[in-house]
Parts: C-alpha cells; structure tokens; sequence
C-alpha cells in the first residue's frame, strides 16, 4: 500500500565493512536502491525511520517515497533488512524502485473475525492453518490485510483463499484450495493426537523385527 511518506537518504561513494561501521556509528544504515532501471544506488539512511514503517499495519509491503539528495526522488519498498541478532537494530536494507504502473507480488496477512457457531454451538475447535496468502495487483492497491467472517463455520467447514473477496486490480496467486481456517471436531482432533503419539512405536516395532529377520535367518543356516 502506497502512503504519503517521505524519507531522506544521503547517497555514499565508499562500500565495505568499515564504511558501514563509520555509518551506524553516527546513527544511519547502510542500504541499497535498486529496480526499474540498471542504476542501483548506495545510500545511507535513518535506521529508526526503516523500522517504523516495517513495524507499522502495512509492515514491508509499505511503498513510500525515497528522497536520494541530489539524485532522485522515487517510490520505493522495503524488501530484505539484516537485524542485529543481539541488538535487534538495524544493520542493512535492500530498498526496491517501483514502478507505479505495473503489477508485482506480495504477500498479505489474513486475520480472522468473529465466533464460529461450530465451536460455540457444537463444541469444536477453530484452528487457523495459514496466516497469508500471495496476490498480484498494481502497487496504489496492495492490502494491508485480509479479514475473513468465520462466524458461520460449522464443524467440518472451512474457509479458503478462494473465498477470499478481491477488489481492484488484485488476483489470488496463493492455490485456491488453500485452507485458511476450519474447524474441527475435538474427537476428531483427539483421535488425531493419538494415532501421531502411536507412530512412533509402530517404526520401532518395524526395526526391531527387521532386526531380528537376519538373526533368525542365520540361526536357520546353521
């Protein structure tokens, strides 16, 4: 989703491991702009300003103007960043050009809204199998999430990307047939529980007889 956000980026002539080091020492990053056209860009910017839009409801799928003093002023997104693993701050970011008339891909959540009558009526459990799905559309109609009503899930039922209602310019990618939630029966989902926790006995069982296949066989030779 595209949104009116201007971020300064300063552009940097050097590369390489001490650069970068100079750079979070006085407070920026790191980053790379690239796309649309062969020209990519070194540039360093503000850390803070990268995480605020990652953590924001539109997270990496934000477009926002990037402002390259004395280079260029373009729309772009957040497509690969290297976090501190100790810190958790910001080390790198790949920024990606894009160009507003044609279609790209992207990944948007799915949340789920309401009760199911299958677990509220029937006793059964809602379990939700995937959190997002892929879609292809032009960039001013990217998502920022997708909610789906499960109120009228009953036990056996479910909800599939297909059933997902898709505006504008945006097509499902994701398989069709691709479960979102259901709910199931909690015999049902006992029993499952059970026969997965007995598995592992049968293999035993299976390598203890193939064990004892040879051994009796050699005993027979004998």
């Amino acid at each position: 989703m595209r949104k009116d956000i201007t971020i300064a980026a300063e552009p940097r002539s050097s590369r390489g491991k001490n650069e970068a080091r100079r750079l979070r020492v006085t407070g920026s990053v790191p980053s790379v702009v690239y796309g649309v056209t062969d020209q990519s860009v070194a540039v360093a910017v503000n850390p803070k300003d990268l995480v605020k839009i990652l953590k924001s409801k539109s997270g990496h799928n934000t477009i926002f103007n990037l402002d390259i003093n004395g280079v260029e002023n373009t729309p772009v997104m957040i497509v690969d960043w290297q976090l501190d693993p100790i810190k958790d701050s910001m080390l790198h970011a790949d920024l990606l050009r894009i160009d507003l008339a044609k279609r790209i891909r992207v990944l948007v959540p799915v949340h789920t809204h309401g009760d199911p009558k299958g677990v509220k009526i029937q006793g059964g459990l809602h379990e939700i199998i995937t959190r997002e799905i892929e879609i292809e559309c032009l960039p001013d109609d990217i998502p920022e999430e997708f909610i789906v009503d499960v109120t009228e899930l009953l036990i056996g039922a479910s909800v599939r990307a297909s059933d997902i209602p898709l505006t504008g310019s945006v097509e499902l990618l994701s398989p069709g047939d691709a479960v979102i939630s259901h709910v199931v029966s909690l015999k049902a989902e006992a029993a499952k529980d059970e026969a997965a926790k007995a598995e592992p006995e049968v293999i035993k069982k299976g390598k203890k007889e193939e064990a004892a296949a040879p051994a009796a066989d050699a005993k027979k030779k004998k």
